[in-house]
């Protein structure tokens, strides 16, 4: 995550100043002057980005000296003082609206997520990101998800495999057939796994496969996929899919996908899945309103 969060700030350096300079703070600001401010959150949620907002100050200009007063995943209120920040009045000047943006778009995710989380309420159904994250920001929004206390699907295309329509409709090509039927999608990444020649850490590979129908669900349990995603099902037949699991194989985990939102996110844990993937975490996450208060 230290290494994604430079490269974000890199970019946004150049998006701010383009290899040229903070004109307003240079011709009015002395270089000689200090400051001081605090970041104050000005709305309640969960507190992130405080991690790389360090990272950032770093990356920006080791001379200024910056104290976290919460910790990454804290509940915060209105009004409350995040960190404090001091050094060179010209550098925390250009800094600041690079690292308010950290902040307040991993809090945003990090906030979001706890209210996934806290709809779920006792049931055995955990919570998961998706995906869908803004192009170079996965890691840290990801990171974000764990402090809202919801978990990590995978990082990317490389550290599991996820069979998908897509999957089923092209795989087919040149064998002979119209459709790759899941149940047959998944003996093929089984083979394909234990036929490659991977280092450890990939020998162990999650196989999940996406059914849109119980009867795609019957044929796929005796496959033995470690995950499957129960896409758009309503909870009627998420339910369903549930006993059909626990009847054939207890060991298969279920994911129910699509539809999910704060209305109707109680409801489909309830079903008794075990898993629920939200793209909205991160796609619909609103950032956390926080802000400087010069001291």
């Amino acid at each position: 995550m230290i290494e994604d969060c430079r490269q974000i700030v890199r970019l946004a350096v150049r998006e701010d100043l383009d290899r040229q300079f903070d004109w307003t703070t240079l011709c009015l600001v002395p270089s000689e002057a200090l400051a001081a401010a605090a970041v104050v959150s000005r709305s309640a949620g969960i507190a992130c980005g405080l991690r790389a907002a360090e990272v950032a100050i770093g990356e920006m200009d080791t001379r200024v000296s910056w104290a976290a007063c919460v910790d990454d995943g804290a509940l915060i209120s209105a009004g409350q003082t995040l960190a404090t920040i001091a050094g060179p009045a010209r550098s925390l000047l250009t800094a600041e609206r690079i690292l308010l943006n950290l902040i307040g778009r991993l809090s945003g995710v990090a906030t979001l997520t706890r209210q996934y989380v806290d709809a779920a309420g006792e049931t055995r159904a955990r919570i998961y990101d998706t995906r869908k994250t803004t192009p170079g920001w996965r890691r840290l929004e990801k990171y974000a998800v764990r402090c809202g206390g919801g978990n990590n699907h995978r990082t990317g295309l490389f550290d599991a495999i996820l069979i998908k329509d897509n999957h089923l409709a092209l795989g087919a090509a040149g064998q002979g057939t119209e459709h790759l039927t899941p149940a047959a999608a998944v003996r093929r990444a089984r083979a394909f796994v234990e036929a490659m020649e991977l280092d450890q850490s990939k020998r162990g590979m999650l196989i999940e496969v996406e059914v849109d129908t119980l009867e795609q669900l019957a044929e796929v349990l005796p496959e033995r996929p470690d995950i499957v995603l129960l896409d758009n099902m309503q909870v009627d037949e998420l339910q369903r899919a549930v006993g059909m699991r626990d009847a054939a194989a207890p060991e298969v985990e279920l994911e129910a996908s699509g539809g999910v939102n704060l209305r109707t996110i109680a409801a489909i844990c309830r079903s008794g899945v075990d898993r629920v993937s939200v793209g909205a975490l991160t796609h619909s996450a609103i950032s956390l309103d926080v802000g400087l208060d010069w001291q």
